[in-house]
């Protein structure tokens, strides 16, 4: 599709940027805590997050599937999707990811680990949201246009 952003790499998806945000995340927390934030129990609560953010990136996926349009980034989109965690954020997979490294660094509870999770999410958004946008809003047009107006791209 003409003036659709390309992937730089076959690694450029999100997965792979939350997948890396991971790993970091638990290198920093091992190598270079900084400062316990939070503690035991406490830090348990991380799992409510991280169960959240998984079920939530599963159902918009779940959803993009049974209206025949494809998650990756960069590839043509068939489909408006509004239903379901769509009705309350344009970005539920992105959020979802979030969600899951949120509750990363609350069961871990050190701020080396948490400083990984606006970094994550500006690439995300610079990388992905916004282009992702662009290119429905080209696509779409003013239906689009009406799903932005009712629904906030994060939360």
């Amino acid at each position: 599709m003409p003036g659709m952003p390309t992937p730089r790499s076959p690694f450029d998806i999100p997965p792979v940027y939350f997948l890396l945000a991971i790993l970091l995340m638990l290198a920093l927390h091992r190598w270079l805590p900084i400062v316990d934030l939070v503690d035991p129990p406490w830090s348990r609560l991380g799992w409510v997050l991280i169960v959240g953010g998984v079920l939530l990136a599963l159902w918009a996926e779940r959803l993009f599937a049974h209206a025949g349009t494809g998650v990756r980034p960069f590839t043509p989109s068939t489909a408006l999707v509004a239903t379901g965690p769509y009705r309350l954020t344009r970005n539920p997979m992105y959020l979802g990811m979030i969600l899951v490294l949120l509750g990363g660094f609350i069961l871990g509870g050190s701020l080396s680990s948490f400083l990984l999770i606006p970094v994550f999410f500006w690439l995300i958004h610079t990388r992905f949201v916004l282009p992702e946008e662009d290119h429905m809003a080209a696509h779409f047009g003013k239906d689009f246009e009406d799903f932005k107006q009712k629904t906030r791209r994060w939360l």
